[in-house]
Parts: structure tokens; C-alpha cells; sequence
């Protein structure tokens, strides 16, 4: 059984108040949009349609690394039933078909999964039953309990409205018959408007008995319309995902204050402390230990490495018993080789850190090779950058930079080296040898002001 899937993302989305077409704002760093798509893809889909409408074209430009996906435009809003009929001539080898929705971004695949097994060639209805079920469309009942038809909350009548159970929209249908059916929605009802509900009343009448599927949240099947329900769906994926992490062996000193935008992974005995944000591709090894408040972002970090409070490192390498932090900051290409160290307010950029080398305090390294056991002072700066052009700065291994030290790149500084501390270093320093520029130091006869009455 081949199924395609149609992915409802033509709203306006008036209520976001934003230039932004609401299916591209975002959920864990990804456009709720986005979220479906994979959801999709993960139920194997042979075909995925996306139905597209107010800004279109932003939208599809967020998905060009995607070509597979096709694209029908909705051109007027005239309601679900209406936008699943412009889809349905892009469907061209799904026996069976998938209604999704971009803005209910947090519905699983095994959920899916199930409806799709349950309905098999048949007509399947995804439900939700819930203790206050106002605005949502009814899900009606014989007194057999068999399904028989959804009524719009504005079109319900009193003992409609009293039903708990709620439409979530989403359907698994045979593509033949559902052609038929849209081909006879009416849109006489209060919204005025080609409802795709209105074609489960069709395959009733057609004698297709309604297989029913819940999920096992409700929140799954939540859309966004407005900032706030945005704000809560991120909270109910990032609780997900802290669950995960911990059934998955990972310790999280507080599993509400995470945040997991984008991929992780990790090994074993991993310890996360409280307000930590892990965005794009983070891979951490066995034994890490993240302290509080620190960001990282596209980084890979081996196994014993310590992270410590406050450290921000983006698109970054981390070798194997390294410490980092507290207050540090590690800029794209940065690479520490292992057990290296550092410390507080240290800035390293596109740079490798030899191992057993340290960088503990107030230092800036920039377009540098570090080499073995290598120690840099406190206030130790390269200038890399004369203005128009970057150049290199290379320390060998066991090299001894001392504090304040200035290296105007490009320059050498040999193996084993010493560099005194407060030198300005502009020519290559030999190795084995201490190089230093220093003024002599005198003392003076001098009086002190004094502040005047």
C-alpha cells in the first residue's frame, strides 16, 4: 500500500501578528513546517504535498534542500476540503492518502503509525477526547458508537456541543474515494467554506465503517495559532525530549530549563546542568559534564571533558579530557586536540590547542597553531588582523608565553621558547631562548598630587 501525505500550510496565520508565514516559525530551532515534513518521512511516504498559500514563496525558499517535497498553491482560502482538492492531481501513484497539518508540528510517527495500521484500506479518523473540547469540531456518534459525522463548533447544536470528543483533522483515506467526495462538498454552512470533514459523512453514507485513533497525548495533536500556544508546544517538545535524555541514561540537574534545538548526541554517564542551550549538531561524548548557563552550538566534544558555567562554543572541536571554562568562549574553528585547559574569559577562534596546552586566563587566540604543553599567560593577545588582511601566529610545542604579551602575526615562536611577560613580539621568537622587549625600569623623585580644598 502506497500512502502520499498532504500537508495543509496555506493559513495566514493573522493571529501570530507577524510578516512571517506562521507554518516558519519555529519549534526547537525548526520550522513547525518542518517538523511535519519529518514526521512524514518517517512513515516512509511515497509522495508529500505541501498545500501553500500566504507567503508562499517564503516558505518554499525555507525548504529548498528538499526537492523531493511538491508544491500546490492554494491561491484562494476557501477552507480544508477546498485546499486537499488542489492537491490531490499532485498525487499520482498513493492508493491511500495522509491529511496533516503544518502548524500541529509535535504528532508523532508512531501515532501515525498506528491510525495507518488500524484504517489499513479503509477510512481512518484520528480523535481526541477532552475534558473542554469548545471550538473544536464534533466527532458524532450512533448508539452503537459507530462514527457518523463531524460537526463544526459553530454549526453544533446544544447536545453536539455537550460531545467531548474533538476532530484533530487528521485523516487516512483511499485517494479514489476521497476524490469523489471532495468532488461533493458543499461550503452551506457557517464559515462558508468546502469543509474536508464533510467527506466522512460521505464515506458512512458509502458504508465505510470509521476506524477511530487517540493519541497518547493530546498535546500531540495541538496546533498553533497564536504566540502563547507557540510558547507551550516548545515547552511540551522540550519536556519530550528532556524525558528521552534521561530514560536514555543522560543526568539533567533540572529537566525543565534545556533547551535541544537541533540534533543531539551522546554517550554514556552525560551530566547536564540547568539552563543549557544545545543547537544544530552537538555530539557529546562519555563522561561530559556541562556546567549551568552555557551554549553550544554545532560542537563535537570527546569523551572526559568537562564544560564548565557560562562558556558560549559554536562550531567548535573538543578533544578528550579537556576543560573549558568558566566564561569561555570558543569561536568557529576553534580545536582543542585534548587535555587542554580554558580557563575564564579566554576567546579562541580558528585555532587548534595542542595537547596539554592551557590558556587559563583573559587571553584572546585567534588564527593560531598552539603546538604540546604549551603555557599562555594571562592577557596574552595574537593580533591576527592588521585591518585588511588575517595572519597566522605558530608556537611550538612546550613554548612559555608570558602575561600581557602581545604577538603581532604572522610570527613564529620556537620550541621551548620563553617570551618575557608585557613584550610585544613582531619578529619570529627562536626556540629554546627568552625573548622579551622591555623599557628599563627607573624610579623617580615625585611628589603625589594632592586634591585641592
Amino acid at each position: 500500500m502506497s500512502i502520499g501525505v498532504v500537508i495543509l500550510a496555506a493559513g495566514q496565520g493573522t493571529r501570530m501578528k507577524s510578516a512571517q508565514p506562521k507554518v516558519l516559525h519555529e519549534i526547537a530551532g525548526k520550522p513547525l513546517l518542518g517538523h511535519v515534513i519529518d514526521c512524514a518521512r518517517a512513515l516512509s511516504a511515497e509522495e508529500i504535498v505541501v498545500v501553500y498559500g500566504h507567503g508562499g514563496e517564503q516558505v518554499r525558499a525555507a525548504f529548498t534542500e528538499q526537492p523531493d517535497l511538491r508544491w500546490v498553491e492554494q491561491a484562494e482560502q476557501l477552507g480544508t476540503g477546498h485546499a486537499v482538492q488542489q492537491a490531490m492531481p499532485a498525487l499520482t501513484r498513493a492508493e491511500q492518502v495522509l491529511v496533516l497539518y503544518g502548524d500541529v508540528p509535535l504528532i508523532l510517527p508512531e501515532t501515525l503509525k498506528q491510525l495507518i495500521d488500524t484504517a489499513g484500506t479503509g477510512f481512518g479518523l484520528l480523535s481526541v477526547t477532552l475534558d473542554d473540547p469548545g471550538g473544536y469540531g464534533r466527532v458524532v456518534r450512533d448508539e452503537a458508537g459507530r462514527v457518523q459525522c463531524i460537526v463544526e463548533q459553530k454549526d453544533a447544536d446544544p447536545e453536539q456541543l455537550a460531545i467531548r470528543e474533538i476532530n484533530t483533522g487528521i485523516m487516512f483515506m483511499p485517494r479514489h474515494d476521497l476524490q469523489r467526495w471532495l468532488g461533493g462538498l458543499s461550503n452551506d454552512n457557517a464559515q462558508g467554506e468546502y469543509y474536508l470533514t464533510d467527506v466522512l459523512a460521505m464515506a458512512v453514507a458509502d458504508g465505510l465503517d470509521i476506524q477511530v485513533c487517540q493519541p497518547a497525548s493530546a498535546i500531540e495533536a495541538e496546533g498553533v495559532n497564536n504566540r502563547l500556544q507557540l510558547a507551550s508546544l516548545e515547552c511540551a517538545y522540550q519536556h519530550r525530549l528532556a524525558e528521552a535524555l534521561m530514560l536514555d541514561g543522560v543526568t539533567l540537574r533540572d529537566p525543565a530549563r534545556i533547551d535541544v534545538r537541533g540534533e543531539l548526541t551522546h554517550g554514556i554517564d552525560v551530566e547536564i546542568d540547568f539552563n543549557v542551550l544545545l543547537e544544530g549538531r552537538v555530539v557529546l561524548g562519555d563522561r561530559v559534564r556541562i556546567g549551568a548557563n552555557c551554549v553550544l552550538r554545532n560542537v563535537t566534544v570527546a569523551d572526559d571533558v568537562e564544560i564548565l558555567e557560562n562558556c558560549v562554543l559554536e562550531d567548535s572541536h573538543i578533544g578528550p579530557g579537556s576543560e573549558v571554562g568558566p566564561f569561555a568562549r570558543l569561536r568557529p574553528g576553534a580545536q582543542l586536540v585534548g587535555k587542554a585547559r580554558v580557563g575564564n574569559f579566554v576567546e579562541i577562534k580558528k585555532s587548534v590547542i595542542g595537547l596539554g596546552s592551557k590558556v587559563n586566563h583573559l587571553s584572546y587566540i585567534g588564527d593560531s597553531e598552539v603546538g604540546t604543553g604549551v603555557n599562555i599567560g594571562a592577557g596574552t593577545i595574537t593580533c591576527n588582523y592588521d585591518g585588511a588582511n588575517k595572519h597566522k601566529t605558530e608556537i611550538a610545542d612546550r613554548a612559555f608565553i608570558g602575561s600581557n604579551t602581545s604577538l603581532v602575526a604572522p610570527v613564529k615562536v620556537g620550541p621551548g621558547a620563553t617570551i618575557g611577560a608585557g613584550s610585544v613580539i613582531s619578529k619570529d621568537a627562536p626556540g629554546e631562548k627568552l625573548t622579551l622587549t622591555r623599557s628599563k625600569q627607573v624610579s623617580l623623585n615625585w611628589q603625589r598630587p594632592i586634591k585641592k580644598k
